[in-house]
């Protein structure tokens, strides 16, 4: 079973090249092929993963941290959640084509993981983690932006910087009702509390946040609900700018 892949081809359909082909591979294999091919000899993609998750968090963090200085906590965790959600992720995964590119066992091969959300952001995370293995934090983030920049630049011209203004609107309109804000969680000490807010619409929960301060926990929340209300849009994003890619 174990094939020793055309690794040239494969960074070409990837834009990527690899110094040691193993963490490619290795990015690309899931567990169930690993079970079923003992003489495979680069391993599964699970450890990757786990990396490339921690990398591609730190990187959109970077990016949201600096890009908007005026944004409150809260605001910035909710949008970086949304960046980096699974779905998100496996969007990211097909824009790449990664499904075609995948090893996987039988059971898998048949079930229709090549097309399977979950299955493509996790090796979506694990080639972030390789090529941070292989290059570093630039490489990683050279790899990485277009992917964020081009999700905040999709919702340019349908987003608006206050949350929660943009969730009344969508609750009038389809509920004729306001949303309401109620505090479930206090933590910290008195000079430095951490609020968590639920917003909710017709007395059901839509979204919850944290913030240091009680709006900032309520625009948190809003932008929670938003990016999973159907018909809505988050909010207005400054067009991002974005940098020439490092090679690896």
């Amino acid at each position: 079973m174990t094939s020793y892949p055309n690794i040239d081809s494969l960074e070409r359909a990837l834009g990527l090249h690899f110094r040691d082909p193993n963490l490619l591979l290795a990015a690309l294999t899931h567990s169930s092929y690993v079970n079923e091919d003992p003489a495979c000899t680069w391993g599964d993609n699970e450890r990757l993963e786990f990396l490339g998750d921690a990398v591609g968090d730190f990187i959109a963090a970077d990016l949201l941290y600096n890009r908007f200085p005026d944004w409150e906590e809260g605001e910035l965790t909710a949008l970086r959640a949304a960046m980096v959600r699974a779905d998100t992720l496996a969007q990211f995964a097909v824009e790449l084509g990664l499904g075609a590119h995948l090893r996987l066992g039988k059971g898998e091969e048949h079930s229709g993981g090549r097309n399977r959300p979950a299955l493509l952001g996790d090796a979506f995370e694990a080639l972030v983690g390789a090529v941070y293995l292989e290059g570093g934090m630039e490489a990683a983030a050279a790899f990485l932006l277009p992917f964020l920049c081009g999700f905040l630049d999709s919702r340019n011209s349908l987003l608006r910087r206050d949350a929660k203004s943009r969730l009344q609107e969508w609750a009038q309109a389809n509920y004729k009702s306001t949303p309401s804000y109620a505090i479930v969680e206090e933590s910290g000490p008195d000079h430095a509390r951490v609020f968590t807010v639920e917003v909710l619409v017709r007395g059901e929960p839509r979204g919850r946040g944290t913030g240091r301060t009680k709006q900032a926990a309520e625009q948190a929340a809003a932008q929670d609900a938003l990016d999973t209300c159907p018909g809505t849009a988050s909010r207005r994003l400054g067009s991002v700018r974005q940098g020439p890619a490092a090679p690896l």
